[in-house]
Protein backbone atom coordinates (compact mmCIF):
# COMPACT_ATOMS: atom_id res chain seq x y z
CA UNK A 1 0.00 0.00 0.00
CA UNK A 2 1.39 3.38 -0.96
CA UNK A 3 1.42 6.40 1.28
CA UNK A 4 -0.56 9.35 -0.03
CA UNK A 5 1.68 12.15 -1.20
CA UNK A 6 1.69 15.33 0.81
CA UNK A 7 1.47 18.47 -1.28
CA UNK A 8 4.58 20.59 -1.14
CA UNK A 9 4.15 23.69 0.94
CA UNK A 10 4.47 26.89 -1.03
CA UNK A 11 7.19 29.28 0.14
CA UNK A 12 5.93 32.05 2.37
CA UNK A 13 5.90 35.40 0.60
CA UNK A 14 6.40 38.39 2.88
CA UNK A 15 4.94 41.80 2.25
CA UNK A 16 7.51 44.47 1.54
CA UNK A 17 7.41 48.23 1.67
CA UNK A 18 4.80 49.79 -0.62
CA UNK A 19 5.71 50.30 -4.25
CA UNK A 20 6.66 53.91 -4.94
CA UNK A 21 4.75 56.19 -7.28
CA UNK A 22 7.80 56.28 -9.57
CA UNK A 23 7.87 52.48 -9.90
CA UNK A 24 4.07 52.28 -10.22
CA UNK A 25 4.19 54.79 -13.10
CA UNK A 26 6.95 52.76 -14.79
CA UNK A 27 4.89 49.56 -14.42
CA UNK A 28 1.79 51.25 -15.86
CA UNK A 29 3.78 52.75 -18.75
CA UNK A 30 5.25 49.37 -19.70
CA UNK A 31 1.81 47.78 -19.56
CA UNK A 32 0.34 50.56 -21.68
CA UNK A 33 3.10 50.16 -24.27
CA UNK A 34 2.27 46.45 -24.59
CA UNK A 35 -1.45 47.19 -24.90
CA UNK A 36 -0.87 49.89 -27.53
CA UNK A 37 1.38 47.57 -29.54
CA UNK A 38 -1.63 45.29 -29.99
CA UNK A 39 -4.32 47.95 -30.25
CA UNK A 40 -5.97 46.82 -27.01
CA UNK A 41 -7.78 49.52 -24.98
CA UNK A 42 -7.07 48.59 -21.38
CA UNK A 43 -7.43 49.77 -17.82
CA UNK A 44 -4.30 49.34 -15.72
CA UNK A 45 -4.34 49.49 -11.91
CA UNK A 46 -1.25 49.40 -9.73
CA UNK A 47 -1.67 48.92 -5.98
CA UNK A 48 0.84 48.94 -3.16
CA UNK A 49 1.55 46.19 -0.64
CA UNK A 50 -1.44 47.26 1.47
CA UNK A 51 -3.84 47.11 -1.52
CA UNK A 52 -4.03 50.89 -1.79
CA UNK A 53 -4.41 52.28 -5.30
CA UNK A 54 -1.25 54.05 -6.51
CA UNK A 55 -1.95 54.42 -10.25
CA UNK A 56 -5.14 53.96 -12.25
CA UNK A 57 -4.71 54.36 -15.97
CA UNK A 58 -7.68 54.10 -18.35
CA UNK A 59 -6.70 54.14 -22.00
CA UNK A 60 -8.99 55.82 -24.52
CA UNK A 61 -11.86 53.57 -25.62
CA UNK A 62 -11.40 51.13 -22.73
CA UNK A 63 -14.72 49.84 -21.42
CA UNK A 64 -15.77 51.51 -18.19
CA UNK A 65 -16.52 48.18 -16.50
CA UNK A 66 -12.81 47.41 -16.65
CA UNK A 67 -12.02 50.20 -14.17
CA UNK A 68 -13.43 48.14 -11.29
CA UNK A 69 -12.20 44.81 -12.65
CA UNK A 70 -8.57 45.97 -13.01
CA UNK A 71 -8.62 47.18 -9.40
CA UNK A 72 -10.22 43.93 -8.22
CA UNK A 73 -7.46 41.92 -9.93
CA UNK A 74 -4.69 43.98 -8.33
CA UNK A 75 -6.37 43.96 -4.90
CA UNK A 76 -6.92 40.18 -5.05
CA UNK A 77 -3.27 39.63 -5.96
CA UNK A 78 -2.05 41.67 -3.00
CA UNK A 79 -4.46 40.20 -0.46
CA UNK A 80 -3.88 36.58 -1.43
CA UNK A 81 -0.22 36.92 -2.52
CA UNK A 82 -0.74 35.15 -5.84
CA UNK A 83 -1.65 35.82 -9.46
CA UNK A 84 -5.37 35.87 -10.16
CA UNK A 85 -4.81 33.11 -12.72
CA UNK A 86 -4.60 30.68 -9.78
CA UNK A 87 -8.23 31.41 -8.92
CA UNK A 88 -9.36 31.25 -12.55
CA UNK A 89 -7.76 27.82 -13.00
CA UNK A 90 -9.22 26.53 -9.73
CA UNK A 91 -12.74 27.49 -10.77
CA UNK A 92 -12.27 26.01 -14.22
CA UNK A 93 -11.30 22.71 -12.57
CA UNK A 94 -14.65 22.68 -10.75
CA UNK A 95 -15.48 20.20 -8.02
CA UNK A 96 -14.45 21.27 -4.54
CA UNK A 97 -12.65 24.25 -6.06
CA UNK A 98 -16.05 25.90 -6.49
CA UNK A 99 -15.81 26.75 -2.78
CA UNK A 100 -13.59 29.56 -3.99
CA UNK A 101 -16.77 31.43 -4.91
CA UNK A 102 -17.29 32.01 -1.19
CA UNK A 103 -13.86 33.63 -0.77
CA UNK A 104 -14.53 37.34 -0.52
CA UNK A 105 -12.20 39.41 -2.66
CA UNK A 106 -10.71 36.55 -4.69
CA UNK A 107 -10.92 37.65 -8.32
CA UNK A 108 -11.07 34.59 -10.60
CA UNK A 109 -9.98 36.40 -13.77
CA UNK A 110 -6.45 36.24 -15.16
CA UNK A 111 -4.69 39.60 -15.37
CA UNK A 112 -3.53 40.28 -11.81
CA UNK A 113 0.16 39.81 -11.01
CA UNK A 114 2.32 40.54 -7.98
CA UNK A 115 5.09 43.13 -8.08
CA UNK A 116 8.09 41.70 -6.28
CA UNK A 117 11.26 43.35 -4.97
CA UNK A 118 14.00 41.37 -3.24
CA UNK A 119 11.62 38.43 -2.81
CA UNK A 120 8.91 40.50 -1.13
CA UNK A 121 5.52 41.54 -2.44
CA UNK A 122 5.54 45.34 -2.80
CA UNK A 123 2.36 45.69 -4.85
CA UNK A 124 0.38 44.33 -7.75
CA UNK A 125 -0.80 45.17 -11.23
CA UNK A 126 -4.29 44.43 -12.46
CA UNK A 127 -5.27 44.79 -16.10
CA UNK A 128 -8.68 44.52 -17.73
CA UNK A 129 -10.18 45.32 -21.09
CA UNK A 130 -9.75 42.35 -23.40
CA UNK A 131 -9.74 38.56 -22.99
CA UNK A 132 -8.14 37.45 -19.74
CA UNK A 133 -5.10 35.97 -21.53
CA UNK A 134 -4.53 39.33 -23.22
CA UNK A 135 -5.01 41.12 -19.91
CA UNK A 136 -2.37 38.80 -18.43
CA UNK A 137 0.04 39.51 -21.29
CA UNK A 138 -0.22 43.25 -20.65
CA UNK A 139 0.08 42.76 -16.89
CA UNK A 140 3.23 40.67 -17.38
CA UNK A 141 4.82 43.45 -19.43
CA UNK A 142 4.09 45.85 -16.61
CA UNK A 143 5.29 43.52 -13.86
CA UNK A 144 8.60 43.03 -15.65
CA UNK A 145 9.23 46.77 -15.38
CA UNK A 146 8.91 46.79 -11.57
Amino acid sequence: MSTPSIPQQQPVIAYGPPVSLEVARRVAAAAEAEARAHGWPMVIAVMDSAANLVVLHKMDDAQTGSVEIAQAKARSTVRFKRPTRVFEEALAAGGLNLRLLATEGACPLEGGLPLMHEGRLVGAIGVSGMQSTQDAQVAAAGAQAA
